[in-house]
């Protein structure tokens, strides 16, 4: 056990006593902290120059209060409600094209033309029938035309005037005040709010509002932090045993310490390594949300769960590494077997987001009951309230540890036999045999 020990600090100062540890660990922080800082520094950067839209009415009855919307919106909906003389929005400018005896295709390739030559941003269609009333309605469409299909803003203002006219209109023919169906529709905001509590005190207390975006990516926080420990601590561990085994260190080293130890001693130093940027990193984190009075949503209770399933999962994953290592001669070769490993890392970030949703549907038990999943699921399922039953992280522990003990016995084979192996790595086959005989 003391050569073990031995061997994982080594491993552990080799790791956190390099520069690059050092500066990976100081500039995480400054890269996640300065994409917010320069998210919230280019949100009001946007084009504010006038987009001149071509509308074509058909009704002959559209167009002119579809222009007062318009000039409403340039005077009260494009400046800064804090700074009215910063403009953050562009202006919409109209202009009435007259349909003619041109067809309908001719029109719309005319009008496309214009757009691609920069001097529409958009153009609109409006059937002869949207009104009705008529007694022939004819074409109750409306198309919208752009050259930008990211640019939703414009086509939703539009949408939203266009439609607002017409059941105006609507209800004038049917001589029904549109005001007063406006006020009767009148939609009334829900409050999203938790549940009420009784205090130690026996006083009840007020529920709270619910931060949705919180609860959203807070659980994906915690679940990126595991991701990102598994993937600090697994690739070095292929890359290190790799790197001893072509210059023959390793040789070296089994003369004075048995396969299996060396092993352990390895994967023992990563998971101090991981346990080392665990800390710093819930520390910091801590840290900032109470100072910045967001207290509440820090995960205290899951922190204990992440801890215990961070160190199964780095051995999980790390033994395999390991394995790897030993079995190629190679960088070339040992990319092949790590890609499967690190799809099974990564598959959590592809059912995430139905399981944050729904935590405690069938799905989202069953996916974080699968112990390659466990470690990121079942954390990330813990921090969504109200949380999970107790005896379903019991079981993924012990799932977990279960699949790790096989792993860990698994790679010992492994790296007892490939070593000190030289020449070509063994391929899959080889692996399956090395595990089973030994």
């Amino acid at each position: 056990m003391r050569k073990v020990v031995v061997v994982a600090v080594r491993e552990y100062q080799a790791a956190v006593r390099t520069k690059a540890f050092i500066i990976s660990m100081a500039l995480m922080p400054v890269f996640l902290g300065g994409s917010i800082v320069f998210q919230m520094a280019v949100k009001d950067k946007i084009d504010t120059a006038d987009k001149r839209i071509a509308v074509v009415d058909r009704t002959n009855r559209l167009f002119e209060p579809f222009l007062e919307a318009a000039g409403k919106y340039n005077v009260e909906g494009v400046f800064d409600p804090r700074d009215p003389s910063k403009q953050i929005k562009p202006r919409y400018l109209l202009e009435s094209v007259e349909p003619g005896d041109r067809s309908v295709d001719e029109l719309t390739l005319s009008l496309s033309d214009r757009v691609r030559d920069g001097d529409l941003f958009a153009f609109v269609l409006i059937g002869a029938g949207v009104v009705g009333g008529t007694g022939n309605d004819g074409d109750t469409s409306i198309a919208y035309h752009s050259n930008s299909p990211t640019r939703n803003d414009l086509r939703r203002w539009a949408q939203t005037s266009i439609n607002q006219t017409i059941q105006r209109m609507k209800l004038d023919a049917a001589g029904i005040d549109h005001e007063i169906v406006r006020e009767a529709t009148k939609r009334v905001e829900f409050a999203n709010l938790g549940l009420v509590s009784r205090g130690e005190s026996g006083v009840v207390k007020k529920a709270e509002k619910t931060n949705q975006l919180a609860a959203m990516f807070v659980p994906m926080g915690i679940m990126m932090m595991m991701f990102m420990v598994i993937m600090i601590g697994v690739p070095p561990l292929m890359q290190s045993v790799l790197e001893e085994k072509t210059q023959r260190v390793a040789e070296v080293l089994l003369s004075s310490i048995p396969p299996f130890q060396l092993m352990w001693g390895k994967l023992l130093g990563m998971v101090a390594v991981t346990l080392t940027v665990v800390t710093i990193y819930f520390a910091g984190a801590a840290y900032a949300i109470h100072r910045a009075g967001f207290g509440s949503f820090f995960p205290g209770h899951v922190i204990g769960w992440f801890v215990v399933y961070q160190v199964l999962a780095v051995l999980m994953f790390g033994s395999l590494a390991i394995a790897v290592g030993a079995a190629v001669s190679d960088l070339k070769e040992s990319q092949s077997l790590m890609t499967p490993l690190m799809l099974m890392v990564c598959l959590p970030m592809f059912v995430w987001v139905p399981i944050v949703r729904d935590p405690g549907s069938t799905f989202a038990v069953t996916m974080s009951l699968i112990p390659t999943l466990t470690p990121m699921l079942m954390t990330m399922r813990m921090a969504v309230p109200p949380g999970v039953e107790i005896w379903q992280p019991i079981l993924g522990v012990v799932l977990v540890m279960l699949t790790t003990a096989l792993c860990v016995f698994a790679a010992g084979r492994v790296f007892r036999v490939g070593i000190l192996m030289q020449g070509k790595g063994a391929n899959l086959a080889e692996l399956m045999r090395w595990v089973l005989r030994g």
